[in-house]
């Protein structure tokens, strides 16, 4: 299990709408479930696509907001969907589940370790099997 902090708007674009794809300017070999961590400041550089979907949510800041599963990675190919950056390499989201409620936590830069404090208290808003398994399955790739 690994977590990914993630600026405001763009984390609750993960978590409550259709953003598969987050842009970074480095690669992961890392492949399986991830806690959606929104960082403590937000990014004021995006357009009216991200406007109009976040438009009216609350933007928890320093909380995890959602568990997924990374998928792929994989360098900028063109624009694979409409959320993605040129020049890129694209994380490959899947699985997207929003927490019932954000748990406050202090994230990490890059891909970050949770402990385990943190972990169980994700599972405890996972109650059903469909959203639990997210978090339960074992990973598919190196770290």
């Amino acid at each position: 299990m690994r977590a990914l902090t993630i600026r405001q708007p763009w984390a609750a674009a993960i978590t409550y709408a259709d953003k598969r794809v987050e842009n970074r300017v480095w690669p992961t070999s890392y492949r399986g479930p991830v806690l959606i961590h929104a960082g403590k400041t937000s990014d004021r550089r995006h357009g009216p696509m991200v406007a109009a979907v976040v438009r009216g949510l609350q933007l928890d800041l320093g909380a995890v907001l959602a568990v997924a599963r990374i998928t792929d990675c994989h360098p900028d190919d063109g624009e694979c969907t409409p959320w993605s950056t040129t020049g890129n390499f694209h994380f490959v989201l899947d699985e997207v589940t929003a927490l019932p409620l954000p748990i406050p936590w202090v994230g990490a830069q890059q891909l970050w370790t949770p402990p385990t404090t943190l972990v169980d208290k994700v599972r405890e808003q996972l109650s059903s099997a469909t959203a639990a398994h997210v978090v339960l399955r074992k990973e598919a790739g190196p770290c």
